[in-house]
């Protein structure tokens, strides 16, 4: 039975910068979390992030890719560098994908760390742009799929279409 890796806040818990969470819910995710099919991740907090914690973003331009390869960083709106620790983040959520055996992951759009299709400017103007974060980078890099909360249909037919 295959395993899905999803963002904590999109199973309902309150650990997103701002306290809260972003539900997702649909039928499929709950049989999924009744079979025990789902790992919750949270790469902020397993980086050591509190909740709540001030709003960070990739810098302008840069995605996810960028911060591995070329150096780009994440900020957050108080001038803090927080590069390191998303680092970190993301690669203690790869080992527990990779410890589940987890093919696909089931992330939050627009986080620094779970954005697979959007992430914000890096202007902290509420301005999104295309790109991906940091822990939704190193999955796929990691041959992971990744689909973000607003691609659940997606998801749902390519597991579908897995088991085929």
């Amino acid at each position: 039975m295959n395993k899905i890796l999803i963002s904590a806040c999109l199973a309902g818990f309150n650990v997103r910068y701002n306290g809260s969470s972003k539900t997702l819910r649909h039928e499929v995710l709950e049989q999924w979390r009744k079979e025990g099919r789902l790992v919750f991740c949270c790469p902020e907090l397993a980086a050591g992030f509190s909740t709540p914690r001030p709003p960070a973003e990739i810098t302008v331009g840069a995605s996810g890719s960028a911060i591995v390869c070329d150096g780009a960083r994440v900020i957050e709106n108080t001038g803090r560098d927080v590069t390191e620790d998303y680092l970190l983040g993301a690669h203690l959520t790869l080992q527990m994908a990779q410890r589940h055996q987890c093919r696909v992951a089931l992330l939050t759009d627009g986080s620094p760390s779970c954005g697979s299709q959007t992430i914000y400017s890096g202007a902290f103007n509420g301005q999104a742009r295309n790109g991906d974060g940091v822990t939704a980078q190193l999955l796929r890099a990691h041959g992971i799929a990744v689909f973000s909360h607003r691609q659940l249909g997606q998801l749902i037919t390519y597991l579908r279409a897995a088991r085929e």
